[in-house]
């Protein structure tokens, strides 16, 4: 299957590259949702982050403050977000790991979407749900 992150990491695809080690590769997005946003991706092709190893997410995510600080310093944002889609369903684009960091400006508007108010009953429950799954692992 062919993969634009995949081609980019192998310099066969054009990219504007911030950051580069032997394993990964940070580039601007191109379809940024503000100035900065930018994405940093593992070289090693895998299409979610249940897919990768621990490790390999430890290391991914040991980037992220060092590209977003750069971020910060360079466009003058007074934040950002760090955002890791899976699966279509999450809006994942491109079926290959990678992190989105966007910077965020207090004089702009920054939309969410709407979110939900739950119960605390709901919560509780769910939340003993996902504590079980934790600890069976």
């Amino acid at each position: 299957m062919k993969c634009i992150f995949c081609d980019i990491a192998a310099g066969k695809q054009d990219a504007h590259v911030i950051y580069e080690d032997k394993n990964h590769i940070a580039i601007m997005d191109k379809y940024p949702i503000q100035m900065g946003h930018s994405l940093v991706i593992p070289k090693e092709h895998n299409e979610k982050i249940l897919d990768m190893p621990i490790e390999s997410v430890s290391l991914l995510f040991s980037k992220v403050p060092l590209i977003a600080g750069a971020i910060l310093r360079a466009t003058g944002a007074d934040g950002f977000n760090i955002g890791q889609n899976n699966g279509k369903a999450a809006n994942q684009i491109i079926p290959h790991v990678h992190v989105h960091i966007i910077p965020r400006y207090e004089n702009l508007n920054n939309p969410w979407k709407r979110r939900m108010i739950a119960n605390d009953m709901e919560l509780g429950k769910l939340a003993n749900r996902i504590k079980s799954f934790i600890e069976s692992r």
